[in-house]
Protein backbone atom coordinates (compact mmCIF):
# COMPACT_ATOMS: atom_id res chain seq x y z
CA UNK A 1 0.00 0.00 0.00
CA UNK A 2 1.72 3.04 -1.29
CA UNK A 3 1.72 6.46 0.87
CA UNK A 4 -1.08 7.34 -1.38
CA UNK A 5 -3.28 4.78 -1.17
CA UNK A 6 -2.58 4.84 3.26
CA UNK A 7 -6.13 4.83 5.01
CA UNK A 8 -7.27 7.28 7.15
CA UNK A 9 -5.46 7.05 10.64
CA UNK A 10 -2.85 9.38 12.39
CA UNK A 11 0.14 10.87 10.74
CA UNK A 12 3.71 10.81 12.41
CA UNK A 13 3.41 14.52 13.92
CA UNK A 14 0.59 13.10 15.21
CA UNK A 15 2.27 10.36 17.77
CA UNK A 16 5.53 10.90 19.91
CA UNK A 17 8.50 8.83 19.04
CA UNK A 18 7.23 5.96 21.58
CA UNK A 19 3.68 6.28 20.26
CA UNK A 20 5.34 4.94 17.05
CA UNK A 21 7.57 2.25 18.54
CA UNK A 22 4.53 1.08 20.60
CA UNK A 23 3.35 -0.05 16.96
CA UNK A 24 6.36 -1.01 15.45
CA UNK A 25 8.35 -3.19 18.11
CA UNK A 26 5.44 -5.59 18.06
CA UNK A 27 6.42 -6.83 14.53
CA UNK A 28 10.12 -7.96 15.25
CA UNK A 29 10.44 -11.07 17.29
CA UNK A 30 14.09 -11.10 19.15
CA UNK A 31 15.65 -14.54 18.37
CA UNK A 32 18.43 -16.48 20.75
CA UNK A 33 21.24 -14.21 19.67
CA UNK A 34 19.51 -11.35 21.18
CA UNK A 35 20.93 -10.89 24.99
CA UNK A 36 19.59 -7.23 25.35
CA UNK A 37 16.27 -6.67 23.35
CA UNK A 38 14.87 -2.71 21.65
CA UNK A 39 14.10 -0.64 24.82
CA UNK A 40 17.42 0.20 26.16
CA UNK A 41 20.20 2.77 24.59
CA UNK A 42 21.70 -0.14 22.82
CA UNK A 43 21.02 -3.79 22.08
CA UNK A 44 23.74 -6.18 23.13
CA UNK A 45 23.63 -9.45 20.70
CA UNK A 46 25.92 -12.68 20.90
CA UNK A 47 29.07 -12.72 19.23
CA UNK A 48 30.31 -16.43 19.58
CA UNK A 49 33.52 -16.02 17.17
CA UNK A 50 34.19 -12.97 18.67
CA UNK A 51 34.56 -11.28 15.49
CA UNK A 52 31.08 -9.49 14.18
CA UNK A 53 30.41 -8.21 10.15
CA UNK A 54 28.89 -4.91 9.94
CA UNK A 55 26.78 -3.33 6.73
CA UNK A 56 24.48 -0.71 6.16
CA UNK A 57 22.21 0.30 3.21
CA UNK A 58 20.05 3.33 2.42
CA UNK A 59 17.07 3.15 0.51
CA UNK A 60 15.20 7.29 -0.59
CA UNK A 61 11.63 7.69 -1.88
CA UNK A 62 12.00 8.40 -5.38
CA UNK A 63 15.53 7.54 -5.87
CA UNK A 64 15.61 4.16 -5.08
CA UNK A 65 11.57 3.45 -4.74
CA UNK A 66 8.38 4.91 -6.10
CA UNK A 67 5.29 4.72 -4.13
CA UNK A 68 3.05 4.08 -7.52
CA UNK A 69 5.26 1.02 -7.83
CA UNK A 70 5.98 -0.40 -4.38
CA UNK A 71 4.16 -0.95 -1.28
CA UNK A 72 5.40 -0.06 2.13
CA UNK A 73 6.51 -3.65 3.12
CA UNK A 74 8.00 -4.12 -0.01
CA UNK A 75 9.91 -1.27 0.64
CA UNK A 76 10.98 -2.92 3.72
CA UNK A 77 11.66 -6.27 2.54
CA UNK A 78 13.88 -5.22 -0.23
CA UNK A 79 16.08 -3.38 2.42
CA UNK A 80 16.55 -6.31 4.71
CA UNK A 81 17.36 -8.36 1.60
CA UNK A 82 19.74 -5.63 0.34
CA UNK A 83 21.53 -6.09 4.16
CA UNK A 84 21.69 -9.27 4.54
CA UNK A 85 23.15 -10.33 0.94
CA UNK A 86 25.95 -8.22 2.09
CA UNK A 87 26.61 -10.31 5.30
CA UNK A 88 26.10 -13.21 3.22
CA UNK A 89 28.73 -12.01 0.74
CA UNK A 90 31.07 -12.18 3.56
CA UNK A 91 30.41 -15.79 4.31
CA UNK A 92 29.04 -14.87 8.08
CA UNK A 93 25.14 -15.45 9.03
CA UNK A 94 23.43 -12.33 9.96
CA UNK A 95 22.92 -11.80 13.50
CA UNK A 96 20.68 -8.47 13.83
CA UNK A 97 18.96 -5.69 12.20
CA UNK A 98 19.26 -1.85 12.73
CA UNK A 99 16.27 0.08 11.23
CA UNK A 100 16.37 3.60 10.79
CA UNK A 101 13.16 6.00 9.63
CA UNK A 102 13.90 9.60 8.75
CA UNK A 103 10.52 10.75 6.71
CA UNK A 104 8.23 14.04 7.06
CA UNK A 105 5.46 14.72 9.70
CA UNK A 106 2.83 13.74 7.14
CA UNK A 107 3.49 10.69 6.47
CA UNK A 108 0.79 8.72 7.64
CA UNK A 109 1.69 5.85 10.65
CA UNK A 110 0.47 3.33 8.60
CA UNK A 111 3.34 3.46 5.83
CA UNK A 112 5.98 3.63 8.89
CA UNK A 113 3.82 0.53 10.49
CA UNK A 114 3.87 -1.35 6.88
CA UNK A 115 6.87 -0.93 6.34
CA UNK A 116 7.93 -2.51 9.67
CA UNK A 117 5.86 -5.28 8.61
CA UNK A 118 7.86 -6.35 5.63
CA UNK A 119 10.76 -5.55 7.31
CA UNK A 120 9.68 -8.25 10.42
CA UNK A 121 8.48 -10.75 7.31
CA UNK A 122 12.17 -10.51 5.30
CA UNK A 123 13.92 -10.76 8.61
CA UNK A 124 11.90 -13.84 9.42
CA UNK A 125 12.68 -15.50 6.51
CA UNK A 126 16.40 -14.97 6.77
CA UNK A 127 16.16 -15.82 10.82
CA UNK A 128 17.64 -12.70 12.04
CA UNK A 129 16.30 -10.36 14.63
CA UNK A 130 15.75 -6.38 14.22
CA UNK A 131 17.19 -5.08 17.52
CA UNK A 132 17.09 -1.54 17.38
CA UNK A 133 17.13 1.55 15.17
CA UNK A 134 16.92 5.29 14.91
CA UNK A 135 13.48 7.79 14.33
CA UNK A 136 14.11 11.05 12.66
CA UNK A 137 11.76 13.57 11.12
CA UNK A 138 12.75 15.23 8.05
CA UNK A 139 11.55 18.14 5.31
CA UNK A 140 8.47 17.80 3.62
CA UNK A 141 8.17 14.90 1.20
CA UNK A 142 11.42 13.21 2.45
CA UNK A 143 11.38 9.27 3.60
CA UNK A 144 14.34 7.98 3.83
CA UNK A 145 15.32 4.61 5.32
CA UNK A 146 18.41 2.51 6.12
CA UNK A 147 19.54 -0.86 8.16
CA UNK A 148 22.89 -1.69 9.64
CA UNK A 149 23.29 -5.31 9.68
CA UNK A 150 25.22 -7.08 11.84
CA UNK A 151 26.79 -10.78 11.46
CA UNK A 152 28.95 -13.51 13.17
CA UNK A 153 31.23 -15.73 10.87
CA UNK A 154 31.28 -18.12 13.70
CA UNK A 155 35.13 -18.76 13.65
CA UNK A 156 35.53 -18.69 9.77
CA UNK A 157 37.54 -16.35 8.31
CA UNK A 158 35.78 -13.77 5.70
CA UNK A 159 35.55 -13.94 2.33
CA UNK A 160 37.25 -10.76 0.62
CA UNK A 161 36.85 -9.38 -3.02
CA UNK A 162 40.53 -9.59 -3.31
CA UNK A 163 41.17 -13.34 -3.13
CA UNK A 164 40.54 -14.62 -6.74
CA UNK A 165 43.01 -16.28 -8.51
CA UNK A 166 44.06 -17.01 -11.99
CA UNK A 167 42.63 -20.41 -13.01
CA UNK A 168 39.70 -19.85 -10.53
CA UNK A 169 35.93 -19.84 -12.24
CA UNK A 170 33.41 -17.17 -11.63
CA UNK A 171 29.97 -18.72 -10.81
CA UNK A 172 26.32 -16.95 -9.48
CA UNK A 173 24.26 -18.11 -7.27
CA UNK A 174 20.52 -16.96 -8.38
CA UNK A 175 19.16 -15.05 -11.03
CA UNK A 176 20.69 -12.50 -13.52
CA UNK A 177 18.85 -9.43 -14.50
CA UNK A 178 15.33 -10.65 -12.86
CA UNK A 179 15.31 -7.21 -11.15
CA UNK A 180 16.68 -5.06 -13.74
CA UNK A 181 14.08 -6.06 -16.32
CA UNK A 182 11.49 -5.34 -13.57
CA UNK A 183 12.87 -2.11 -13.46
CA UNK A 184 13.02 -1.38 -17.54
CA UNK A 185 9.49 -2.77 -17.88
CA UNK A 186 8.42 -0.28 -15.34
CA UNK A 187 9.99 2.52 -16.78
CA UNK A 188 8.54 1.63 -19.92
CA UNK A 189 5.47 2.78 -18.30
CA UNK A 190 4.32 -0.93 -17.89
CA UNK A 191 1.89 -1.76 -15.38
CA UNK A 192 2.04 -4.94 -12.66
CA UNK A 193 0.25 -7.95 -14.26
CA UNK A 194 -0.66 -8.85 -10.58
CA UNK A 195 1.18 -11.30 -7.87
CA UNK A 196 3.14 -13.88 -9.70
CA UNK A 197 2.85 -17.42 -8.93
CA UNK A 198 5.36 -19.09 -6.47
CA UNK A 199 8.75 -19.26 -8.05
CA UNK A 200 11.96 -20.18 -6.73
CA UNK A 201 15.01 -18.41 -8.45
CA UNK A 202 16.92 -20.87 -9.13
CA UNK A 203 15.48 -24.67 -8.59
CA UNK A 204 18.42 -27.26 -6.89
CA UNK A 205 18.16 -29.90 -9.38
CA UNK A 206 16.61 -28.37 -12.21
CA UNK A 207 17.66 -26.31 -14.92
CA UNK A 208 16.65 -22.70 -15.41
CA UNK A 209 12.82 -22.44 -15.58
CA UNK A 210 10.48 -22.67 -18.97
CA UNK A 211 7.06 -22.71 -19.85
CA UNK A 212 6.41 -18.91 -19.00
CA UNK A 213 3.72 -16.35 -20.99
CA UNK A 214 4.25 -12.94 -21.31
CA UNK A 215 1.89 -12.34 -18.52
CA UNK A 216 3.81 -14.79 -16.29
CA UNK A 217 7.26 -13.68 -17.00
CA UNK A 218 6.50 -10.00 -16.79
CA UNK A 219 4.80 -10.41 -13.51
CA UNK A 220 7.73 -12.24 -11.90
CA UNK A 221 10.16 -9.66 -13.24
CA UNK A 222 8.67 -6.80 -11.89
CA UNK A 223 8.00 -8.68 -8.63
CA UNK A 224 12.16 -9.17 -8.47
CA UNK A 225 12.18 -5.71 -8.84
CA UNK A 226 10.41 -4.99 -5.80
CA UNK A 227 11.32 -7.94 -3.61
CA UNK A 228 14.19 -9.53 -4.52
CA UNK A 229 15.58 -12.13 -2.65
CA UNK A 230 19.15 -13.87 -1.42
CA UNK A 231 20.21 -16.81 0.00
CA UNK A 232 22.23 -16.64 3.40
CA UNK A 233 23.19 -20.06 3.95
CA UNK A 234 24.74 -20.03 0.07
CA UNK A 235 27.31 -17.84 1.44
CA UNK A 236 28.21 -20.21 4.06
CA UNK A 237 28.08 -22.91 1.65
CA UNK A 238 30.59 -20.85 -0.41
CA UNK A 239 32.37 -20.15 2.55
CA UNK A 240 32.76 -23.31 3.48
CA UNK A 241 33.70 -24.44 0.00
CA UNK A 242 36.85 -22.74 -0.42
CA UNK A 243 35.52 -19.49 -1.89
CA UNK A 244 38.08 -17.19 -2.67
CA UNK A 245 36.32 -14.22 -3.58
CA UNK A 246 32.51 -13.24 -3.04
CA UNK A 247 30.42 -10.30 -3.58
CA UNK A 248 26.32 -9.36 -3.44
CA UNK A 249 25.06 -8.46 -7.02
CA UNK A 250 23.74 -5.01 -6.38
CA UNK A 251 25.19 -3.11 -9.23
CA UNK A 252 25.25 -5.94 -12.20
CA UNK A 253 27.41 -8.54 -12.67
CA UNK A 254 29.71 -6.60 -15.22
CA UNK A 255 30.18 -3.72 -12.68
CA UNK A 256 30.60 -6.41 -9.53
CA UNK A 257 32.59 -8.68 -10.95
CA UNK A 258 34.84 -5.96 -12.17
CA UNK A 259 35.39 -4.93 -8.62
CA UNK A 260 36.36 -8.33 -7.38
CA UNK A 261 38.96 -8.14 -10.38
CA UNK A 262 40.12 -4.73 -9.36
CA UNK A 263 40.54 -6.06 -5.73
CA UNK A 264 42.17 -9.43 -6.54
CA UNK A 265 44.34 -7.82 -9.69
CA UNK A 266 43.68 -9.90 -12.08
CA UNK A 267 40.89 -9.95 -14.85
CA UNK A 268 37.72 -11.63 -15.68
CA UNK A 269 36.40 -13.06 -19.05
CA UNK A 270 32.72 -13.89 -19.09
CA UNK A 271 31.33 -17.37 -21.02
CA UNK A 272 28.66 -15.96 -23.75
CA UNK A 273 27.28 -19.52 -24.29
CA UNK A 274 27.12 -19.95 -20.72
CA UNK A 275 25.29 -16.83 -19.74
CA UNK A 276 23.08 -17.33 -23.08
CA UNK A 277 22.18 -20.61 -21.77
CA UNK A 278 21.68 -20.14 -18.18
CA UNK A 279 20.66 -16.52 -18.07
CA UNK A 280 19.34 -14.98 -21.56
CA UNK A 281 16.77 -17.01 -20.94
CA UNK A 282 12.91 -17.33 -20.51
CA UNK A 283 11.24 -15.50 -17.92
CA UNK A 284 13.81 -12.80 -19.14
CA UNK A 285 13.19 -13.37 -23.45
CA UNK A 286 9.85 -13.93 -22.56
CA UNK A 287 9.23 -10.68 -21.65
CA UNK A 288 11.97 -8.62 -23.11
CA UNK A 289 13.91 -7.82 -26.69
CA UNK A 290 16.58 -9.98 -26.78
CA UNK A 291 19.31 -7.05 -26.46
CA UNK A 292 17.72 -5.75 -23.25
CA UNK A 293 17.44 -9.21 -21.80
CA UNK A 294 21.38 -9.50 -22.24
CA UNK A 295 21.90 -5.85 -21.38
CA UNK A 296 19.95 -6.49 -17.99
CA UNK A 297 21.94 -10.25 -17.43
CA UNK A 298 25.24 -8.12 -17.58
CA UNK A 299 24.43 -5.23 -16.07
CA UNK A 300 21.44 -4.78 -14.49
CA UNK A 301 21.29 -4.00 -10.60
CA UNK A 302 19.35 -4.80 -7.62
CA UNK A 303 19.80 -8.50 -7.72
CA UNK A 304 21.23 -9.34 -4.49
CA UNK A 305 22.58 -12.85 -5.82
CA UNK A 306 25.74 -13.79 -4.85
CA UNK A 307 28.55 -14.07 -7.05
CA UNK A 308 32.42 -15.67 -5.83
CA UNK A 309 34.89 -17.14 -7.30
CA UNK A 310 35.79 -20.82 -6.87
CA UNK A 311 38.95 -22.82 -7.75
CA UNK A 312 37.67 -25.05 -10.90
CA UNK A 313 37.74 -28.01 -9.32
CA UNK A 314 36.07 -27.42 -6.46
CA UNK A 315 33.44 -29.78 -5.31
CA UNK A 316 30.81 -27.20 -4.88
CA UNK A 317 29.93 -26.34 -8.45
CA UNK A 318 29.77 -30.58 -9.36
CA UNK A 319 27.20 -30.85 -5.74
CA UNK A 320 24.36 -29.15 -6.73
CA UNK A 321 22.41 -30.36 -3.51
CA UNK A 322 22.26 -26.55 -1.88
CA UNK A 323 18.32 -26.39 -0.79
CA UNK A 324 18.70 -22.81 -2.42
CA UNK A 325 19.40 -23.72 -5.71
CA UNK A 326 23.02 -24.32 -7.51
CA UNK A 327 26.34 -22.29 -8.40
CA UNK A 328 26.23 -21.59 -12.42
CA UNK A 329 29.50 -21.06 -13.84
CA UNK A 330 29.80 -18.05 -16.03
CA UNK A 331 33.35 -17.06 -16.20
CA UNK A 332 37.05 -17.85 -15.52
CA UNK A 333 39.38 -15.52 -14.10
CA UNK A 334 42.29 -14.39 -16.35
CA UNK A 335 45.78 -13.04 -16.09
CA UNK A 336 45.26 -8.80 -15.90
CA UNK A 337 46.20 -7.02 -19.40
CA UNK A 338 46.50 -3.30 -19.37
CA UNK A 339 44.89 -3.40 -22.69
CA UNK A 340 41.45 -4.99 -22.23
CA UNK A 341 38.65 -3.82 -19.55
CA UNK A 342 38.74 -5.81 -16.71
CA UNK A 343 36.09 -7.82 -17.09
CA UNK A 344 35.38 -9.16 -20.96
CA UNK A 345 32.71 -11.04 -22.64
CA UNK A 346 35.01 -14.15 -24.79
CA UNK A 347 38.07 -11.67 -24.51
CA UNK A 348 36.41 -8.95 -26.29
CA UNK A 349 34.85 -5.07 -24.11
CA UNK A 350 31.21 -4.71 -22.58
CA UNK A 351 28.91 -2.24 -23.77
CA UNK A 352 27.68 -0.44 -20.46
CA UNK A 353 29.40 -0.84 -17.05
CA UNK A 354 26.06 -1.39 -14.13
CA UNK A 355 24.39 0.99 -11.98
CA UNK A 356 25.81 3.78 -10.44
CA UNK A 357 24.37 5.79 -7.60
CA UNK A 358 25.81 9.15 -8.51
CA UNK A 359 25.51 8.71 -12.25
CA UNK A 360 23.73 11.35 -14.09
Amino acid sequence: MSEAHAEDGPRLRDLSEEDLLDRIFPYFVQREDVLVPPGDDAAVLRAASGSVVATTDTMVLGHDWRDEWSTPAEVGSKLVTQNVADIAAMGARPTGLLVTLAAHGDLPARWAEEFSLGVASQAERYDVSVVGGDLSGAPDGVVMVSITALGDLEGRDPVLRSGARVGDVLAVHGSLGWSGAGWWLYAQGGTDPGPPEPCPVRPAEAEPPTGWTEQSARSVLMWSHRTPVTSVSSGVVASLAGATAMMDLSDGLVRDAGRIARASGVGIDLDRASLERDFVAPPLTDALPLDVAWTQVLTGGEEHSLVATFPADSPLLRDQSDPDGRWWVVGRVVEADDARPRVTLDGEAIQGQGWDHFAG
